[in-house]
């Protein structure tokens, strides 16, 4: 059995980042994630993205966030089990926690906290007869990896965002970009929706609306889409991959299953002290937790995971008293031994 001070549910950036907090408070910390590797949907749906709202990074590839955290918390040596579901939860008589993952690896913590972000993802997907057998074979419904569409026809199926930030991204890597939408009004921002109409002008993507796709042909890869306009006939078009982008549904999983009380798909809690659940010991944060004034953002979870930390030393050390203390003043002490601090000021005589 795997024993920590704090057990974390999600390995995204705000679990990455308790790490850190944590390690200040000199607790241990253990992270279940279902992705094979850290980061979350920063690693696994947008790695190659940029985001321009983390502090101190004017702009930073989600995957490169991802390493700067792992970088940022390596010294406080967290452990990870990867590639597995935290399935149950059952609280022991001295108050303490066992978590189960769906392969039977055993986790023993007396604080718990929930960082799964919006949860498990499953793609929307649209409803063609044989998408699942292209599956892997030309159909992809996240972008993981731009340079495998490089040089290649592809067409993208979709509206909002994600379908016009890829087609416009995808505009200098493929040889030829479709973006095909059922409506002629699109839903993303306001500068996307311009961007793509520009690459429409300057011949780099091919719009085509009101439309959809209805058919998918090809010998064990994808080869042609058919395009469908009301009342016009059906058109083929050749491609190498057809990325339909209409959504991921999140979903808790079994964690829904805990007890806990949960709104909207997402775990309630105490936003006014900090982030519990209705459950003394496990405590939720970043995108899973919901609260009055509540903002899905990478930053307001690196905030929640700070006090969280510091309501997990209470209960770890009961009637021990934390003095705040500056990471520039104190410096940082990891459990590797490593010692990071500011450089003294020399302190000279004057005579």
């Amino acid at each position: 059995m795997i024993t920590t001070d704090i057990l974390i549910i999600g390995a995204g950036p705000t679990g990455l980042f308790a790490v850190f907090e944590a390690g200040l408070l000199k607790l241990k910390c253990h992270l279940i994630d279902a992705l094979p590797q850290p980061g979350g949907q920063c690693s696994e749906i947008y790695p190659k993205k940029p985001i321009y709202d983390i502090p101190a990074y004017p702009e930073i590839l989600a995957g490169d966030l991802t390493d700067k955290l792992l970088e940022q918390c390596k010294q406080f040596e967290p452990g990870f089990t990867l590639g597995e579901r935290a399935e149950t939860i059952e609280k022991q008589d001295d108050g303490s926690f066992i978590v189960t993952t769906n392969k039977g690896t055993q986790h023993k913590a007396p604080v718990v906290a929930i960082a799964g972000g919006l949860g498990s993802f499953e793609p929307r997907k649209p409803l063609l007869e044989n998408i699942v057998d292209f599956e892997n074979k030309g159909v992809e419904y996240i972008i993981k990896d731009p340079e495998i569409y490089r040089n290649k026809k592809v067409v993208i199926a979709g509206g909002g965002d994600s379908a016009l930030d890829w087609s416009i991204f995808l505009a200098d890597v493929a040889s030829s970009v479709t973006l095909v939408h059922r409506r002629n009004e699109f839903r993303g921002h306001l500068d996307s929706v311009e961007k793509a109409q520009e690459l429409k002008n300057a011949g780099k993507i091919k719009l085509i609306t009101p439309a959809e796709i209805t058919a998918i042909n090809g010998n064990g890869m994808v080869e042609s889409v058919e395009v469908t306009k009301k009342d016009e006939n059906p058109i083929i078009l050749e491609t190498d991959h057809f990325i339909p982008l209409f959504g991921l549904s999140p979903k808790l999983g079994p964690i829904a299953n805990w007890g806990l009380e949960i709104e909207k798909n997402a775990i309630k809690v105490n936003n006014a002290l900090d982030y519990q659940t209705n459950i003394p010991g496990i405590f939720a944060i970043g995108d899973v937790n919901t609260y009055p004034g509540k903002l899905k953002l990478i930053l307001c979870g690196f905030h929640e995971a700070t006090l969280m930390c510091q309501a997990a030393y209470q209960i770890i050390n009961p009637g021990k008293r934390y003095v705040l203390k500056y990471t520039t003043v104190s410096g940082i002490d990891g459990f590797d031994g490593t010692r990071k601090e500011a450089p003294k000021a020399v302190v000279k005589k004057i005579e």
